[in-house]
Formats: C-alpha cells, structure tokens, sequence
C-alpha cells in the first residue's frame, strides 16, 4: 500500500518520492500564483495583461520537456 501511494507513480517519471514533491509544488506555486494574476485580471482588465497565459505556456514547456516523446499542446480552435 505504501509502496503504490508514495513511490509508484514517481517512480514512472523517473524521481524519488522527495523529488516529486519539490517539482510537484513547483508546479502548483507556479499555477496558484497564475490564477492570482488571472483573478486580478478579471477585476482589472488592464492589470496582468498576459501573466496567467505566459505562467501556463511556460509549464507547459517543462511539463513537455519531461514527458517521454512529444507532447502537443491542444488546438484550442479546432476542438
């Protein structure tokens, strides 16, 4: 049970389990300060013009950087 709730799934990316919790909350500080500029936005139209989109696209990156082949991000035009 320990072994398939902590280790498993950061074993499949390659990390330890204190590995994959320094880049999982990389990530999550990276996406609540992102809807933070997003909600000022919303309030503010002018303020935080591109901050959100900018934080997300650069996830985006690194996230694709660590997937194993590539990874394309979804059209959002066309779907």
């Amino acid at each position: 049970m320990f072994h398939q709730a902590f280790v498993a799934h950061p074993h499949t990316a390659g990390e330890t389990y204190l590995q994959h919790q320094r880049v999982a909350f990389s990530f999550a500080g990276t996406l609540l300060l992102a809807g933070l500029a997003a909600a000022i936005h919303a309030v503010v139209p002018c303020l935080c013009e591109t901050t959100a989109s900018r934080a997300v696209a650069r996830l985006h990156a690194r996230m694709a950087a660590r997937q194993h082949g590539p990874v394309r991000a979804p059209n959002v035009l066309t779907a």
